[in-house]
């Protein structure tokens, strides 16, 4: 795979900042967002890490073209690993505020974000794009990463004490001191945890992501506003539809994407391919912008995508302590949280900060801690999904009008405002002494 732009020099692998070898074996399934932030917060750690993924060819995760939102509190981690957060600024959406439309055209009020600077970077760019600089970081740290090992299942023993995965096709177990299942809303580790297996749900919507070359609309004078003038953010509100769309890289290329009440016509797959005429109409009677933006995506750009969601999980971790669950494994978010990704790197800081406070022979205080430390939060920030969408899809426009900021985006200093391993080093002890304390009652 080529070098993304802007990506700083390769290190030696001993060059990265990391605590002392702390003598704990880390497996991580899963080479997404989680799965990769997992392995170098663990590596960070002083863990030694192997990073199990399904897919042989990380070109395919690099072409998934859709955006990405990384708020403040999931941009911090970015910080603490060398080069990673100025390659990403390079390709990100230079923008501070969102311009909000009635589905006719009218506008209707911007939101500045740019006082959240204080709280840290705001990345919104081109999934794959992001991704590759991610797990380029991965790869220069040493950490051992294998493509093409799709696990089929999970284990965990007492004696000795150890958990483990089984890999498909050859069958080979490969055994750790921890288990870390990032493998997304069909991850196998969940039945271990829970104890059953259960197949993810329709949220009753769907999403279409385009993502083109900025020259499909520079000659439109419909549409060439979003993108002669360097980046620009925008949202078009509707009944039962909301429609984002914006400009990056001082407006070179555009993406837009919107979600719309599933029918029940697309599989759950991110790359369904979809079809600009047939997106077009869940737009009728909205205004030209929106349509033009639709019809000038070319060929293979465009995907819908069911959103699918998981009943509130009683646990993150298996029986004996050993395997847990990160990211969508756990807690699948809608994409009008914009906190999904932010919430899974929040999980690997806290998990690998968890295992470094409680050492090798302490692993499942290490993994209860780790999901008192998430459960309430990312639970509160989960159900932020569905409200924002209804506030957008039903919105009562007489109010509306009268008090714009009534569809403006809920962002809370408790939410955005959040260092998750200061956080872990600060309420650690307290949560152990509280697991400690409900164990000797039983």
């Amino acid at each position: 795979m080529p070098e993304p732009p802007n990506q700083p020099p390769a290190s030696p692998a001993s060059a990265f900042p990391r605590l002392p070898p702390s003598g704990i074996k880390v497996i991580v399934v899963g080479a997404g967002f989680a799965g990769l932030s997992a392995a170098i917060e663990c590596d960070r750690k002083g863990h030694s890490v192997t990073l199990l993924e399904k897919t042989s060819n990380m070109d395919d995760i690099m072409r998934i073209g859709d955006i990405i939102s990384f708020d403040p509190n999931g941009s911090k981690a970015f910080e603490r690993w060398p080069g990673v957060v100025d390659a990403m600024e390079a390709v990100a959406r230079q923008t501070k505020w969102l311009d909000l439309y009635h589905h006719e055209g009218t506008f209707v009020t911007r939101q500045s974000f740019a006082h959240e600077r204080a709280w840290g970077r705001r990345i919104n760019g081109h999934r794959g794009e992001l991704h590759n600089i991610i797990y380029r970081h991965a790869v220069a740290r040493g950490i051992d990463v294998r493509l093409g090992c799709r696990v089929e299942d999970y284990f965990e023993a007492d004696d000795p004490p150890q958990a483990g995965v089984v890999l498909a096709g050859t069958g080979e177990r490969l055994s750790a001191d921890v288990v870390i299942a990032a493998e997304g809303v069909r991850s196998r580790g969940r039945k271990i945890v829970l104890g059953f297996d259960e197949n993810p749900k329709s949220s009753g919507y769907a999403v279409y992501r385009a993502w083109y070359p900025a020259e499909r609309i520079r000659d439109n004078p419909i549409v060439r506003h979003i993108v002669v003038n360097g980046d620009t953010h925008q949202g078009f509100i509707g009944p039962d539809i909301h429609f984002l769309a914006s400009s990056l890289k001082n407006g070179s290329e555009v993406n837009w994407v919107f979600t719309h009440i599933d029918d029940g016509n697309i599989d759950e797959s991110w790359q369904f391919p979809g079809k600009p005429e047939e997106a077009l109409k869940y737009l009728d009677g909205w205004c030209p912008i929106v349509r033009e933006l639709v019809k000038a995506t070319p060929e293979g750009r465009l995907i819908d995508h069911k959103l699918v969601y998981r009943d509130p999980l009683p646990t993150f971790v298996s029986p004996l302590g050993r395997i847990c669950l990160i990211g969508d494994s756990a807690h699948p978010f809608l994409p009008t949280s914009i906190q999904g990704a932010s919430q899974s790197i929040e999980d690997g800081v806290v998990l690998a900060t968890c295992l470094e406070l409680s050492g090798r022979d302490n692993i499942p205080q290490a993994l209860w801690a780790y999901e008192k430390l998430r459960y309430d939060r990312v639970h509160k920030a989960q159900a932020m999904g569905p409200k924002t969408r209804e506030r957008w899809h039903k919105a009562d426009w007489k109010k509306v009008w009268k008090n714009p900021e009534l569809i403006h985006l809920v962002r809370e200093p408790w939410l955005l405002n959040f260092d998750a391993e200061r956080d872990a080093y600060e309420r650690y002890p307290t949560v152990v002494a509280e697991l400690e304390k409900a164990t000797a009652k039983l």
